[in-house]
């Protein structure tokens, strides 16, 4: 049995034709999925409290219980800032604890799949389909990595607001349940769901998607199109610093054709470069 976590980074708003540099228009939208086993799952969520409370030993905790430590979040945001924007201190703390965080993804064999949308400047962007048809593909993803372990899986999504999870959920529905074909047989559920605070695996996913491909993304296919705080050249340090890990964490399956699926993959009407542009 495995589990898909589910979260994203960036928002669902188009883009204007000229960006202003003091605006805060989100030129990337991340929608990104870890692939956990549920054999791993004590062992990881263990190891994520443990990390938690290595470098964030001032969380608020009132209970004493170790446990608790869940509650309290790390927002990926708050790690990107700091990584990038921060002091010589701070860039450190938020470099060291995001390298042990992939390190423990490696240690429990947990991969990655992720769709990346460059939106394009003055061009209506359909945020409503973009993240349907961004779900579809993760599961179709999921799906295949199941048939390859010979396992069954289901899907655990950050909550958003609720017409929003209907849609999605709807949309899942619909691929899965209609007579003509079979597809997402290994999945046994439609996607679930729930509030990040209960769950490492939504946590440990919101950090990989706003702390690393967010920034690394946005660096990569809107400089010299996109010149606002979105937009850091010190973000390339992080491509530097992670960029094959992330790679290595991928899912990626080849096709009947030749063709490989899965992993991360990028839309990008900007400069028509594809996902070797920010993993290397």
């Amino acid at each position: 049995m495995h589990i898909m976590y589910v979260d994203e980074s960036g928002d669902l708003g188009a883009m204007p034709a000229s960006p202003a540099p003091t605006g805060n228009d989100q030129p990337v939208l991340v929608i990104g999925a870890l692939l956990v086993s549920v054999s791993k799952l004590d062992d990881l969520t263990q190891d994520f409290l443990a990390l938690k409370s290595q470098f964030f030993p001032s969380l608020h905790n009132p209970s004493g219980n170790h446990l608790d430590i869940i509650l309290p979040e790390i927002k990926g945001a708050d790690l990107r800032r700091s990584a990038i924007k921060g002091g010589r201190r701070a860039s450190r703390h938020a470099i060291g604890f995001l390298d042990k965080l992939i390190a423990m993804l490696v240690k429990h064999d947990v991969k990655l799949l992720a769709r990346i949308w460059v939106k394009d400047l003055g061009q209506p962007f359909n945020g409503r389909s973009v993240y349907t048809s961004s779900i579809q593909s993760l599961y179709t993803s999921f799906d295949k990595y199941l048939n390859e372990n010979e396992s069954f899986g289901f899907c655990i999504a950050d909550s958003r607001d609720y017409l929003k999870n209907v849609n999605v959920a709807h949309s899942v529905f619909t691929q899965k349940f209609r007579a003509s074909t079979g597809v997402y047989e290994r999945i046994l559920e439609l996607p679930t769901f729930a509030h990040s605070e209960n769950h490492a695996g939504i946590q440990i996913c919101d950090m990989i998607c706003s702390a690393l491909l967010y920034p690394i993304a946005c660096h990569a296919y809107c400089t010299g199109y996109v010149s606002n705080t979105h937009v850091q050249a010190d973000a390339v340090k992080l491509k530097t610093l992670f960029g094959h890990s992330l790679k290595a964490l991928q899912y990626r399956y080849c096709a009947p054709l030749g063709r490989w699926h899965g992993g991360v993959t990028v839309s990008d009407p900007l400069g028509k470069r594809g996902s070797r542009h920010m993993l290397q």
